[in-house]
């Protein structure tokens, strides 16, 4: 019902710290060859906002969010707000830890990459 609001936040929290880290000039040294975060978290950023839009796309489709108040059709009887604070805290906070889980193995992979010595075998073409 309203499991996209939690990476939708996520994102947003993401999104702001990746601003602020900008703004100040934090890491603007990228000599060292290895990737900014502020990079690293546009990739977090564009990961969760993509997945938020597809997932409130799909609830608008399915009608469970309105375009006029309360917006979230599960607001309009409390015992259908019970279960959708449940779904948001089950199923959109475990949503928003596998995102950020497969985040840091897409950071470390890419660490790897970048930190690994360039190949110096010569071929034989």
């Amino acid at each position: 019902m309203a499991c996209f609001t939690v990476p939708a936040g996520e994102a947003v929290v993401t999104t702001i710290v990746k601003k602020t880290m900008e703004k100040k000039g934090i890491e603007k040294k990228e000599n060292d060859g290895s990737i900014p975060m502020t990079r690293k978290l546009k990739w977090l950023s564009n990961l969760l906002w993509g997945g938020s839009a597809l997932l409130a796309f799909e609830h608008v489709w399915h009608g469970e969010v309105q375009p006029f108040f309360p917006f979230l059709t599960a607001m309009s009887n409390p015992e259908d707000t019970a279960e959708m604070l449940h779904e948001i805290a089950t199923v959109g906070v475990s949503m928003a830890v596998l995102v950020t889980s497969i985040w840091v193995g897409i950071c470390v992979t890419a660490d790897m990459i970048v930190r690994r010595p360039s190949s110096t075998v010569k071929s034989t073409f």
